[in-house]
């Protein structure tokens, strides 16, 4: 009997990270399917019900977030709370409803407490406050991989379910947001040492006290680390988690301050000014850096470091007309 290739649903296929899970299955050869946000709304219950039953779908990426740096965060606590749980829900419950039994949720290291020990490891959830400057878009990704947990409790023997979920570190790369108020750390300051030496500035004022420490991952390893933990065998992944502790760190293991990622920057975009921290501003958790012994003790490792990640960024910035 011929067996047809598995459809996989990638959620959020034009971001960041979307992008580079797509990119990657296709290199695989794997049958992808994608909606642009036109075609679906993935905040319409019906809507997401309705595609995922129409369109064979076997697994699902959920890679679709609503996203953004402190700045964003700060000025809409509503639509990131609402957007993103909904967005989960509507994928995770439509897709059991569909019969589907693997499910890949991707979440944020923002998940943890804000003042947790260091370096992060999984079950470290839920010991401590958040973050107040991102607190609702993490409670809706808490809710996400709770979800992925709770669904596989209750139906992992009698639906055969496979709901997993991985947390990776600050991510960068190709693709990136560099908007001027909603982007993270790295594409706002590749812009703007970027913008500052093309308009022959004299300096780069960056927020913050450039003393917090923070860890980054290029997306295209996370999109590596994504497909590794989908495709792990049942019985390692279950024997490597437990059932109110399903999720995966992932990360580069190594970190580094603000202000040595801003000289990184500075030096990559060839700016020959100065770099002004603004105290005024906040620094948002002190330090984060995840656990990453349990991925790694799987097999999986990442392949680009920092510095070489740093420059294929910036040239994808330069190359994207409509960042600038």
């Amino acid at each position: 009997m011929f067996k047809r290739n598995k459809n996989i649903f990638v959620a959020g296929h034009r971001g960041m990270v979307g992008t580079a899970i797509l990119n990657l299955l296709k290199k695989k050869n794997h049958n992808v399917i994608t909606a642009n946000r036109s075609k679906l709304d993935l905040t319409n219950q019906n809507a997401v019900l309705k595609f995922i039953k129409n369109n064979q779908i076997d697994q699902i990426y959920i890679a679709a977030a609503k996203v953004g740096g402190i700045y964003a965060n700060n000025k809409y606590p509503a639509q990131f709370i609402y957007e993103n749980l909904m967005i989960e829900c509507n994928l995770i419950h439509s897709a059991f409803l569909s019969g589907i039994k693997k499910i890949l949720f991707i979440g944020s290291s923002c998940i943890y407490p804000k003042f947790s020990k260091q370096p992060i490891k999984e079950d470290y959830l839920l010991s401590g406050y958040l973050e107040p400057t991102n607190e609702p878009y993490a409670i809706a990704k808490i809710a996400g991989l709770k979800m992925c947990e709770s669904y596989n409790r209750q139906y992992a023997i009698t639906k055969n379910l496979d709901y997993r979920s991985i947390m990776p570190c600050n991510l960068y790369g190709a693709g990136d947001n560099y908007d001027n108020l909603n982007s993270h750390v790295i594409p706002a300051l590749i812009k703007k040492f970027h913008l500052a030496k093309i308009s022959k500035k004299s300096k780069v004022i960056v927020w913050g006290s450039g003393k917090v420490k923070r860890e980054f991952l290029d997306v295209r390893d996370l999109a590596r680390a994504a497909y590794f933990i989908m495709n792990l065998r049942k019985k390692v992944y279950i024997k490597n988690t437990s059932s109110m502790c399903g999720h995966i760190n992932v990360g580069s293991g190594k970190e580094l301050t603000i202000k040595s990622l801003a000289k990184m920057i500075k030096k990559i975009t060839k700016f020959s000014g100065k770099i002004i921290f603004d105290h005024k501003k906040p620094d948002g958790t002190k330090r984060k850096l995840l656990n990453t012994k349990l991925i790694r003790s799987l097999g999986w490792a990442p392949e680009i470091s920092l510095e070489t990640g740093l420059k294929e960024a910036y040239i994808d910035f330069m190359n994207n007309d409509d960042s600038f």
